[in-house]
């Protein structure tokens, strides 16, 4: 009631009571008017900008806070102008002596001027936003590195991308056209992309020497000394499977009114058995594959049964042809915060199952997605699942959202993430950080969602990702999500999923700057969870890349010892991304006696073709020496060979080589 009285007494005393015309007044203090003036406006111009060619972005978390702000500049401008202009006409009847039309404009003035006041009420409706407030920003900004690389190549993460793992024509919208079907994804890319995947992430020519190197850099870093695999070694392979979380039929077929939810797909998971029984020569029965706090549906036992019979394939409950997990007899765990943030977790600890514990290896193979509660489900979050309890509600008040709780944002807070990937027997256990992106989406319980941006183009994420470095892969892999998904888009009509932006919640990469250096712990606790009396060391490095379109580490710009990233990227023609413009070509596809390779080069280059089988193996080298520029064409005669087959063409650049590939079917 004292700022109106105030206002009007003001706007009284600056008319001239004769002329009823302005002669002075009282001037407000410049640094409570102009930052009010510049925010006004630019939330204004902002709201035009975005709006007007669509519409429905006024449901967008960042429209909901630009409009409160532009209306309330527009009301301020609207009601003091009308205010000024009553006033005076008062003052103008008052010196007529026509009191009642005096009296009237007074009125009208008055009620006018309250509208200034109105910018001082209105409220931000960004905060009843599920999603998030804003776009996310790192304080560290970009290219800035933190914690320690690790892997054989310290920091290194391999992200293998081709639009031909996944059909582009697939709808996702029932089982009879779901993701998992063989008609959507092929498997045979598939292996190729692991293959690939596999010998860049540690610089090997084979399989097998890539294996052997993944399990000695293990060993060496757990002190068992410079040894590979052992025969008698067990080894874990955690899953994502949330949607069998509710049970399976007795018979393990997965009901018919479930919906369409991005699990760990069955080629992804089938690419690496392949991969540890043919390659790195681990026995069947010394593999355990499944979701702990889950089943497995036959969609997944049935292809796997068929190849690999002696695999122990895990279920929490007694279902046919699976193997029943048995809870251990100790806690697993120890959360670092000691029930202080998650406060209904009896103990502070978790128990996990024996045959996890007892494994000499973990294999986590997540999806990448968002998530509703977390901001991501990458490897971390795929642990919530590793534990005997039912659901895990207990470590959310750990999260960015704590169930029905406000979001806990920003930097320096608890983060259950750390705690799982630091533990012992989750990620300190963990061989290789394998991360299935075929089919990515925007929240956990959602359908797979065609990306938008470059290189993929309104199509399937279509890529995997490896790296020896947790926090790396998650870094990367919370990048890709970033670029993705930057503006909520609801569908009302469900004809399409809807598009969260959980991944750009502010700290959603707390948990990655704690992974990578205790210098961003909270105050009040030091990350032991396996109660060791000593705190963890860095698990790894975490930056953001430069930008969303050149998407470059510190490694790679030589400006810094961070994450490298390699991108091995096929587009439609079979050729990998790269900077040159380099095409290469197989022909005639199919070939019925010879192929002709084809490939230009722009000056005298060491090259190699090598053809492969789409398991990895080599079968022959058709070429390994200096090119002279020009046009190349070399021929292949597969003789008695048939199938499908990989042309691999290697160009070496002084310390440096360029790989491009294509596909080629023989009959």
């Amino acid at each position: 009631m004292k700022k109106i009285l105030d206002f009007f007494t003001n706007w009284l005393f600056i008319c001239h009571p004769d002329s009823g015309k302005i002669t002075s007044f009282r001037k407000p203090k410049l640094f409570t008017v102009i930052p009010f003036i510049i925010i006004g406006l630019a939330s204004l111009i902002w709201l035009l900008i975005r709006v007007l060619p669509k519409p429905s972005r006024v449901t967008y978390p960042c429209m909901k806070v630009a409009m409160p702000l532009a209306f309330s500049f527009l009301a301020y401008l609207a009601s003091m102008s009308a205010a000024v202009l009553l006033f005076r006409k008062a003052i103008v009847n008052f010196k007529a002596l026509k009191y009642k039309y005096a009296l009237l404009f007074l009125v009208i003035a008055m009620v006018a001027g309250t509208g200034t006041l109105i910018y001082e009420s209105l409220p931000s409706r960004a905060a009843d936003v599920s999603s998030h407030a804003g776009i996310f920003e790192d304080p560290l900004g970009p290219n800035s590195p933190i914690g320690t690389p690790k892997g054989i190549i310290p920091g290194r993460v391999v992200w293998a991308y081709n639009p031909d793992a996944t059909n582009e024509n697939c709808t996702n919208s029932s089982h009879s056209d779901s993701y998992w079907l063989e008609k959507n994804c092929d498997q045979a890319v598939v292996d190729m992309m692991f293959s690939d995947g596999i010998k860049e992430l540690t610089s090997k020519a084979t399989h097998a020497e890539a294996w052997d190197a993944i399990f000695r850099y293990f060993n060496l870093n757990h002190d068992k000394g410079d040894v590979g695999y052992l025969s008698d070694e067990t080894l874990f392979i955690k899953i994502n499977a949330v949607t069998a979380w509710s049970g399976a039929e007795p018979d393990g077929e997965m009901p018919a009114s479930l919906g369409i939810e991005d699990d760990t797909s069955p080629q992804a998971i089938l690419a690496l058995l392949r991969q540890l029984v043919n390659e790195a020569g681990i026995p069947q029965e010394n593999i355990y594959i499944g979701d702990p706090i889950a089943d497995i549906w036959n969609t997944l036992y049935d292809k796997f049964y068929a190849e690999f019979p002696g695999i122990n394939y895990v279920s929490k409950r007694t279902i046919t042809g699976r193997f029943k997990l048995t809870p251990a007899d100790k806690p697993g765990i120890y959360y670092s915060d000691r029930g202080l943030v998650m406060d209904d977790l009896s103990g502070a600890s978790h128990y996990f199952f024996k045959e996890m514990m007892d494994a000499d290896y973990i294999l986590n193979v997540p999806t990448m997605k968002g998530h509703r509660w977390g901001g991501v489900s990458m490897f971390a979050k795929n642990h919530f699942g590793s534990n005997t309890t039912d659901g895990s509600w207990q470590l959310h008040k750990g999260l960015m959202k704590p169930d029905s709780d406000p979001l806990r944002t920003g930097y320096k807070l608890y983060r259950v993430f750390v705690d799982l990937m630091a533990s012992k027997y989750l990620g300190g256990k963990t061989l290789l950080y394998y991360m299935d992106a075929l089919w990515s989406t925007s929240y956990e319980h959602q359908k797979p969602q065609k990306f938008r941006t470059d290189p993929f183009n309104n199509d399937w994420s279509s890529s995997l990702l490896f790296s020896l470095d947790p926090v790396a892969i998650e870094s990367v892999g919370l990048d890709i999500l970033q670029k993705e998904f930057t503006e909520e888009e609801i569908d009302n009509n469900r004809e399409a999923p809807d598009r969260y932006t959980y991944v750009q919640w502010d700290g959603v990469d707390d948990y990655l700057h704690q992974a990578a250096s205790s210098e961003w712990w909270p105050d009040d606790v030091t990350y032991d969870p396996d109660s060791s009396g000593s705190p963890i060391g860095s698990l790894g490095v975490h930056e953001h890349w430069n930008n969303t379109t050149d998407m470059e580490y510190s490694k790679n710009l030589g400006i810094g010892d961070g994450i490298e990233l390699v991108k091995l990227f096929q587009i439609t023609t079979g050729m990998k991304e790269n900077k040159t413009n380099l095409t290469l070509e197989a022909f005639p596809n199919p070939v019925i006696t010879t192929a002709t390779i084809r490939f230009y080069l722009d000056q005298r280059t060491r090259t190699r073709v090598d053809i492969f089988s789409v398991d990895g193996k080599l079968i022959q080298t058709l070429i390994d020496h200096q090119l002279n520029a020009g046009d190349q064409n070399i021929e292949w005669n597969p003789g008695n060979l048939t199938g499908t087959f990989f042309v691999k063409l290697i160009l070496f650049e002084g310390s440096m080589q360029r790989e491009y590939k294509t596909r080629l079917q023989v009959i």
